[in-house]
């Protein structure tokens, strides 16, 4: 049996562990929060290291791409440098094939062209954000809102990049808690809707629930959300609000959604070869044989979610 695990800053309350089979190995899979510690998670990769076949590191980003360039977050780096046997994964390969090839998917199934998006952090969603444009989508960049505290939406995928191009460097190396909720930050809804107008212009709102969750309006009648690490509380939260339904990028694990660096974690458990060796080709050949694909829940549908 294969164990993943999923070591993340954020909130505990969110933990899970669940046993399935995928292509015909068992798996337990398990997501574990340390509540912000950041000290607490290193302790737990160097207590696991070695005791399992792959580390998810969640609740903050190793990687973040624009187009080919990477840059690497300086607070994950300090804990994967002390990971020395069993590879870890933050998910960013994932981002940039299931995420990107979810949207072509939904494509075909909602037409997503002049469809009005809000990405509410494309820098680590690139591949959905650059899928969406490239659908011909009209999407609105929330980087600066939702990551920095600026209220100045982005228009167009060339400002994107052209900001990022600037600030990237410098935003790498600051304490990752600054621009983005940690431990039990992600249960919180803030009061402040200084940004409801956006969510209300947009047909979709897309990208990480955690963003997306802290600005949630009131009232999101008739709107779709595009995330992935969902909970049950998550999902009557949705519902309450009006949401109309709820896509995942990440598939269904006995009613729950994991993010998508547990996802990863997966399949570098089925490929069982280096990190270092491993392509965009690998993931993308191994998605097609696993045939993942994207969680959909029409809200309609359902009264209560209840916990399994």
């Amino acid at each position: 049996m294969k164990r993943v695990v999923s070591i993340s800053l954020g909130a505990s309350s969110r933990d899970r562990r669940v046993e399935t089979d995928i292509l015909g190995e068992e798996f337990i899979i398990e997501r574990i929060g340390t509540d912000g510690d950041l000290k607490e998670a290193l302790r737990l990769f160097k207590e696991l290291d070695d005791q399992v076949d792959a580390f998810g590191l969640g609740g903050m980003d190793l990687y973040l791409f624009i187009n080919d360039k990477k840059y690497t977050i300086r607070d994950a780096k300090r804990i994967v440098e002390q990971v020395n046997r069993t590879p870890i994964v933050d998910g960013s390969g994932l981002k940039r094939t299931l995420e990107a090839d979810a949207i072509k998917k939904l494509d075909q199934e909602l037409n997503l062209k002049d469809k009005k998006v809000l990405v509410v952090s494309a820098l680590d969603r690139f591949g959905m954000a650059k899928a969406l444009t490239e659908v011909e989508a009209e999407v609105l960049f929330g980087d600066l809102m939702f990551g920095l505290g600026l209220p100045i939406p982005i228009k167009s995928f060339n400002t994107l990049n052209l900001i990022a191009k600037f600030t990237m460097p410098l935003i790498s190396r600051l304490p990752f808690k600054l621009f983005y909720p940690t431990g039990k930050a992600q249960e919180q809804v803030a009061l402040n809707k200084k940004y409801e107008k956006y969510y209300h212009w947009a047909d979709i709102i897309a990208g990480d629930f955690h963003y997306i969750k802290y600005y949630l309006p009131q009232q999101l009648s008739g709107k779709i959300i595009l995330t992935n690490t969902i909970t049950v509380q998550d999902l009557n939260l949705l519902k309450e609000r009006g949401v109309s339904k709820l896509i995942t990028t990440t598939p269904e694990f006995k009613g729950r959604s994991f993010g998508t660096n547990l996802m990863e974690a997966i399949l570098v458990a089925l490929l069982d070869k280096p990190v270092t060796e491993v392509k965009i080709s690998d993931y993308l050949n191994l998605l097609q044989e696993i045939d993942f694909k994207p969680r959909e829940i029409d809200f309609n549908q359902h009264d209560e979610f209840a916990t399994i």
